[in-house]
Order: structure tokens, then C-alpha cells, then sequence
């Protein structure tokens, strides 16, 4: 039986949860701003002694990877590594991008052919996107977008598209096509990561703690 420990610090959201079986058994998160320093120490200890009082021993971590802010995924990601170095356990990467989608695909209507595309917020018009299919297969890669009315307009003309994520309520006015749809209370929660972590330890898709490095936002370029 799997058990996993679920750190999510990607944006102004900080979230801990621990999961059996891709099943949360155990959370805490606040959405009240990047306190990550002095409140991730406090949930990851929460998180462990539950587990020791249910008898539960942590095979993997798990841990948001990016786009996202860059002291909130170190500090993350440094928490991370330290437990995997410290019970000899292994390392699961999961996309930001790839949570916040999974989220939101679970407020769709039944429409096959719709679009899901996740954003973070950057500055200015400027937001970190990809695109996925309902059945989270990427349809497009990450990218940074800068944002006018044109910017997914071929998806569009395709596809209704449900923007979702910190980034998506300033671009409501903006993209404007009928097939536009924005889910914008979505943020990325480590207990939404836990099927994502689930599958990734069912196929053995681990980091090297050693060397694994987050992907920070000022990685990716912004294009038109």
C-alpha cells in the first residue's frame, strides 16, 4: 500500500497532504499569502506525526515542480529533497500545471472536446500556460503567453477552452470568444496532487534527489 507525502508551494498557496493509495488521508493549507517559510516546517510535522500515530510509513514525496514562484518552489522543493535524503525515499516531480488542470477537469461539463488551459500569473498581461485535452494529455507545451485576443484564438475556433488558475481572471476581459470559459478560484493544493503522485509512483517516475532542480518561472520566454 502506498503512502505519500504531498508538498505543494508553487504559488501564494501553501499545502501539505499525505495520501494512501492515492487517497487523501491528512491535509493542511492556507491561501493566505507566501508565509511558506514559517508555515510549511509546521505542516510537514503535522503531516509525519499523523502518520506515525496511524502507523503509516511514507514510501515517496512528492512536490509541485513548477512554473511557479521562485522562493516559494525552493523552499518547497528544498523541503522535499531533505526528506527523501533523510528516509532514503524517493522523489516525485509534478507539474504545476498539470495540478491545476486536473482540478479544474473535474468541474467540466461532459464535453469531449473541450480544452483545459491552466495559467499562472506573471506580470503585466503576461501569464504561464499549456493546454491539455480532458484527459490531461498536453496538447500543448508551457509556455509564457502574453495575452491579447488572438492568443489561443486557433484553439478556440476548434474547441469551447476553460482557462483556469491565478492567471485566468485577467484575461476575462481580454479573450472574449463565446467559447471562453474562466474557473478562476482554482489554485494548485497538494491534496489535488495526490492521484497525479499516484500514478507517477505506480510507474516508478522518480527524480535524483541529488540533481533535481524546480522549474522557476524566469525559465520559459514569452511569446506572441
Amino acid at each position: 500500500m502506498s503512502c505519500i507525502l504531498n508538498i505543494e508551494t508553487s504559488t501564494s498557496a501553501c499545502s501539505v497532504a499525505i495520501a494512501r493509495e492515492g487517497e487523501v488521508v491528512f491535509e493542511r493549507s492556507t491561501l493566505k499569502g507566501p508565509s511558506h517559510a514559517a508555515i510549511l516546517g509546521v505542516y510537514v510535522e503535522e503531516a509525519l506525526a499523523y502518520a506515525q500515530q496511524q502507523h503509516l510509513t511514507c514510501q515517496a514525496v512528492a512536490v509541485s515542480c513548477g512554473p511557479g514562484s521562485y522562493t516559494g518552489l525552493r523552499i518547497g522543493v528544498s523541503m522535499a529533497k531533505g526528506l527523501c535524503f533523510g528516509q532514503n525515499i524517493p522523489l516525485i516531480a509534478i507539474h504545476t500545471l498539470d495540478i491545476v488542470a486536473a482540478t479544474a477537469q473535474r468541474q467540466l461539463p461532459a464535453d469531449e472536446k473541450a480544452l483545459i488551459c491552466p495559467m499562472l500569473d506573471a506580470r503585466r498581461m503576461e501569464v504561464y500556460a499549456a493546454l491539455y485535452d480532458r484527459a490531461l494529455q498536453q496538447v500543448r507545451k508551457t509556455q509564457a503567453d502574453i495575452v491579447t485576443e488572438t492568443t489561443y484564438a486557433d484553439y478556440l475556433n476548434e474547441h469551447p477552452v476553460y482557462f483556469c488558475g491565478d492567471g485566468a481572471a485577467k484575461c476575462q476581459t481580454v479573450i472574449t470568444s463565446p467559447k471562453a470559459h474562466f474557473l478562476t478560484d482554482i489554485v494548485p493544493l497538494a491534496s489535488e496532487m495526490a492521484p497525479l503522485a499516484e500514478q507517477a509512483y505506480r510507474q516508478q517516475q522518480f527524480e535524483d534527489v541529488a540533481y533535481f532542480e524546480p522549474f522557476y518561472l524566469k525559465e520559459f520566454q514569452a511569446t506572441i
